[in-house]
């Protein structure tokens, strides 16, 4: 697979991950804890395609075999990094939300 295409499926990967991290905030603020979690579910399998994307980067460059290192890689890597990041705040959030619901006696989680 030629790079340009790897970049892109990373971004891809990364962006639509980042955007179900916010879905799934935006379904725990309105007390809609299945969808938000299945949200996290469908960035979780996005960010393992990514992963394995990347692994498969690193252990080419491991061998020697490395691609060359360019402005839209690391604006790839970027975008993943912030996909990680944004889902474990989403993870902490959707926590916090499921705690106010409970405090104020709406319902209750397993």
């Amino acid at each position: 697979m030629d790079l340009e295409l790897i970049i892109m499926n990373i971004i891809n990967y990364s962006g639509e991950a980042r955007s179900l991290c916010m879905e799934a905030i935006g379904y725990a603020k309105e007390g809609e804890f299945k969808k938000s979690k299945d949200s996290i579910i469908e960035a979780n399998e996005r960010l393992s395609e990514v992963h394995k994307i990347q692994t498969k980067l690193i252990q080419e460059e491991a061998r020697g075999e490395g691609k060359p290192v360019s402005l839209l890689l690391v604006h790839a890597q970027d975008h993943l990094m912030n996909a990680i990041t944004v889902r474990d705040m989403a993870s902490e959030f959707i926590d916090l939300y499921k705690m106010v619901e409970e405090l104020k006696g709406e319902k209750k989680y397993d």
